[in-house]
């Protein structure tokens, strides 16, 4: 355990036996003196031998205090599970005198912390008008552990407008857990207060480019990192890569695939065959089929790959067009593609070609 959280349980094991030598047995006072200077020294084991030795009487006064001493020798130990319940079974005891329970509360919600018994944390703890930083986070933590962002963001908002200078994981909070409710406006409201505190940090440029890009805004992060690179900041090509991976994970292919060709365009990022079959591929899927269709034919003339070519067969017989979608099929059977399906596009495409010149020949007529 940290020296300085073993000093605070030792120092509130004195302030609690100071307050108690008045109304318990002295007998029972001076033992759970003797435990505490033992576990003072590191010495866990007589302090146990000690409080072990203590006779309480059920129900009583010396009872709780020596649960209480227990609590924290487990606690200084790092038994956080057994110091859990003797503290547990302390406060709920009602024997402690009332100045005590305001910190014993205290310490018992970060045991349940520890714990990830969060439900109970809200439930010591409350949602006081007035807390300290320390009781802030462990709200924060507590409803973030039970997954209710909603109650976390305004305790995290309400420490922050009260302590400007406060701690980058503040801020962090609040752009994550925006960013987690779609509340992309408010995380980059906040994501751009940490730019402020490190304008010269590519991450931070990178997070804020990416709140924008799952906003839906891909000028707007592109806006973002063509400022970066004019700051003379450099990203890595993975990380630029990755803002494309994500607009697609998030299911916007649309978005990615303006922000890769912007990116492209910027020279941002280096053109190659795999970023330029990525981006047919985002607008296949955003169902921007010419655009698809005009990146892969241009790869799969440069690269005879049959694949390629089954590929702009595909995007042109779904646009209907039929004779482009025969010749692409050639190409491909060329290439070196399957022959069974080749003959089963070629038979859908020459069937819907026959039947369009029949029509035309009706309407002619």
């Amino acid at each position: 355990m940290p020296r300085f959280l073993l000093l605070l349980l030792l120092s509130l094991l004195f302030a609690a036996s100071v307050q108690a030598a008045q109304v318990v047995n002295p007998a029972v006072f001076m033992a759970l003196e003797r435990a505490q200077s033992a576990q003072q020294k590191g010495d866990y084991a007589t302090a146990r031998k000690v409080l072990q030795q203590v006779e309480a009487k059920a129900g009583s006064a010396e009872e709780a205090l020596v649960w209480r001493s227990r609590a924290y020798l487990a606690w200084a130990e790092g038994d956080n599970k057994q110091a859990l319940q003797l503290l547990e079974k302390t406060v709920a005891s009602g024997k402690l005198d009332e100045a005590l329970l305001p910190n014993e509360r205290l310490n018992l919600a970060k045991l349940n912390l520890v714990q990830g018994r969060y439900a109970k944390v809200v439930e010591l703890l409350g949602s006081p008008a007035q807390a300290n930083e320390e009781v802030l986070q462990m709200l924060v933590q507590a409803y973030q552990g039970l997954g209710q962002h909603a109650k976390a963001l305004p305790l995290a908002e309400r420490y922050v407008q009260a302590n400007p200078n406060a701690g980058d994981t503040w801020l962090q909070f609040l752009v994550g857990a925006n960013a987690e409710l779609k509340r992309y406006e408010a995380a980059e409201r906040w994501q751009r207060r940490l730019l402020l505190r490190h304008p010269d940090q590519t991450k931070t440029w990178r997070q804020l480019a990416g709140l924008q890009q799952m906003a839906g805004d891909e000028d707007k992060a592109l806006a973002t990192l063509r400022a970066a690179h004019a700051k003379g900041l450099r990203f890595s090509e993975s990380e630029l890569d990755n803002l494309v991976l994500l607009a697609s994970a998030a299911g916007q292919p649309w978005q990615g695939a303006k922000l890769l060709e912007g990116m492209l365009e910027s020279r941002l990022l280096a053109t190659n065959a795999t970023r330029r079959e990525r981006l047919g591929m985002l607008w296949w899927q955003a169902r921007e089929r010419s655009s698809a269709s005009r990146i892969y034919r241009e790869l799969a003339a440069q690269s005879g790959n049959a694949k390629l070519w089954l590929h702009v067969a595909q995007l042109e017989l779904e646009q209907a067009h039929w004779q482009a979608g025969l010749d692409a099929l050639k190409q491909a059977e060329r290439a070196g593609a399957e022959r069974r399906q080749v003959r089963a596009w070629r038979e859908w495409a020459e069937g819907e070609l026959s039947f369009e010149r029949q029509r035309q020949v009706a309407r002619i007529n």
